[in-house]
């Protein structure tokens, strides 16, 4: 697994520094249940207050802590990177990035000036610096991987995320006019929900799908030019966007077909592995690969339709194609990080993976995870349904939250009654 890479407790960092981004993570998505108790089905009007808070929460709060926790953890695993004084690294994200999050959906839902401008300051600052500490430390690697230069591709899409950001916020605030706002919100979408979220997932994925379930490898064609084809064409339409809107038109439905190629290259990949248990993880990924390719086919549809319930359906879909793939990550970084980091300070009594997390604890959380995903459907055409669905999204990461908790606990209680090896030598 990870240790294939020759992975040494040197390279990687403190198990504290993955296990906050991930319980940060874990308490947005609780709080997006709790928002979706109180807004109710209006989270499903993309023009609403309450969606955009809601969008918010879970790409801003939920994936983006996610995906800082598998970077960290990630970078010198699957790319050779190693970040020096991680903890401070750390430090220097999180605190301002969180206070960025919660001030933000202040500022959506009271639409005071000061506050779109605290938030710029936060999450620009915050978000820019890490981007430049980890696109600098993949800039001096000699060698890349096809994950490493889809991760550098993946980290250069956020950086433009945060600049459409800034735009719309100045604007919302007030400061500029704001005549490209349209424009920019749709660049600020597209290169969110597919040229960061996804491109970092489809970087990922080259090399743990692999690795993790042990199949074959991606064509190279694929692995090599499939991120660098996504982020070009965002670009150039992007640029060719500000002039002529309609030509977002032509790049959903290439950005469609890529996507659902890769996510039945992927699903075969699946089908081909060398491993015959199919664990939680991988149906978490077959769940995510599905939705990913629904999202896309009806995405295509609503180019054509002003029905506005295959759009939702459209978001729905992506929304758990993004948050299968983190659930099935969770469910392999936590316990390994657990065992080996215990393991490498030399505990012959550090808990096995499936001591840490068991098999059986995954399912559950998967059976929890479908049954969300049905009740938002539900609630598209039975109103009431909306209220299953955000206790169940509040169950679904406060499940999550348990594990971390657990894991820690067992972490520290190894740390302090655990027994080590011990190397003597002969006098003599």
């Amino acid at each position: 697994m990870f240790n294939q890479n020759g992975l040494s407790l040197d390279q990687a960092p403190p198990i504290s520094v993955v296990f906050r981004f991930f319980f940060s993570g874990a308490l947005f998505g609780i709080l997006a249940g709790i928002l979706i108790l109180i807004f109710g089905t209006s989270i499903f009007d993309a023009h609403t207050t309450q969606a955009v808070i809601l969008t918010h929460t879970l790409t801003l709060g939920v994936m983006l802590s996610f995906m800082f926790a598998a970077l960290f953890q990630m970078l010198p695993v699957i790319a050779g990177v190693k970040l020096t004084s991680p903890v401070q690294k750390a430090n220097w994200l999180q605190y301002p990035f969180t206070i960025g999050v919660i001030t933000l959906l202040l500022a959506f839902q009271t639409s005071l000036s000061w506050l779109y401008g605290l938030a710029s300051l936060f999450l620009g600052g915050s978000i820019f610096y890490i981007v430049a500490v980890m696109l600098k430390n993949l800039f001096e690697l000699v060698h890349h991987s096809a994950s490493s230069k889809g991760m550098v591709i993946a980290l250069l899409a956020l950086a433009v995320v945060v600049i459409l950001a800034l735009y719309m916020t100045a604007t919302l605030s007030g400061t500029i006019n704001g005549t490209y706002f349209s424009q920019m919100k749709e660049g600020h979408y597209s290169f969110g929900l597919f040229g960061w979220i996804t491109l970092l997932i489809i970087s990922i994925s080259f090399q743990v799908i692999e690795m993790f379930y042990v199949t074959p490898s991606y064509p190279k064609v694929v692995s090599y030019y499939l991120p660098t084809v996504l982020f070009s064409l965002l670009v150039v339409t992007f640029i060719v966007g500000l002039f002529i809107p309609a030509t977002w038109i032509i790049t959903d439905i290439l950005l469609a077909i890529l996507l659902s190629s890769y996510a039945l290259l992927t699903l075969k990949r699946l089908t081909q592995k060398k491993r015959p248990l199919s664990d939680a993880t991988v149906w978490f990924w077959r769940i995510g690969l599905t939705s990913l390719i629904v999202s896309m086919f009806l995405m295509i549809i609503t180019l054509f339709t002003t029905i506005s319930l295959l759009q939702t359906a459209s978001y729905l879909f992506f929304t758990f194609f993004a948050l299968s793939i983190v659930f099935a990550m969770f469910y392999k970084i936590i316990p390994f990080l657990t065992w080996f980091h215990l393991n490498s300070q030399g505990y012959f009594t550090a808990p096995m993976m499936h001591e840490v997390i068991h098999p059986k604890t995954a399912n559950k959380h998967l059976y929890i995870h479908l049954a969300t995903l049905v009740t938002f459907l539900l609630s598209t055409f039975l109103t009431p349904f909306i209220y299953f669905a955000g206790l169940l999204t509040i169950l679904s990461f406060g499940w999550m939250s348990y594990q971390i908790i657990h894991a820690w606990k067992l972490y520290r209680h190894t740390q302090e009654t655990g027994e080590k090896f011990e190397m003597k030598i002969a006098e003599g």
